[in-house]
């Protein structure tokens, strides 16, 4: 069974949803969130259309039909994407409300093709984000036997 919640976003709703492990997020909830369009489900049509003709990319591709709850109560077939998709959304929005998210996708991305350059980066950045320190090697004498 699915589990459904809602994620906030700078005070803003994201109806979101676990189907099949994985976190999916209504998409004119992001765009809603992201461009403060007074009507997102129009902005996601014409969104589609632009990127399409701009890119060639489908959008929809990256979508997933999933039954979310709505303000009447009832659920619906909304259009989702995973947490990957809702990236790519985010650097289709031409909007000053998206521009943090997107500085911060460029830095993750920029340090990740670091971190395979150079592997050390990886183990340093995961003692960080754990609180540990460098450990250093000590040799230890040997017992008098």
């Amino acid at each position: 069974m699915a589990e459904t919640k809602i994620a906030l976003f700078k005070g803003k709703r994201i109806r979101k949803i676990v189907d099949n492990n994985e976190w999916w997020f209504s998409v004119v909830d992001v765009i809603e969130v992201l461009t403060d369009s007074q009507n997102p489900r129009d902005y996601w049509y014409k969104m589609k259309i632009r990127v399409k003709s701009e890119d060639g990319a489908e959008l929809s591709t990256i979508c997933r039909q999933l039954k979310l709850a709505s303000s009447d109560g009832k659920k619906y077939e909304t259009d989702c994407v995973n947490t990957e998709g809702a990236f790519r959304i985010v650097q289709s929005i031409p909007s000053p409300k998206a521009e943090s998210l997107k500085r911060w996708l460029a830095r993750v991305g920029y340090e990740r093709i670091q971190e395979i350059e150079n592997p050390e980066l990886s183990t340093k950045r995961t003692k960080a984000l754990l609180g540990l320190t460098t450990c250093v090697s000590v040799s230890c004498p040997q017992s008098a036997g």
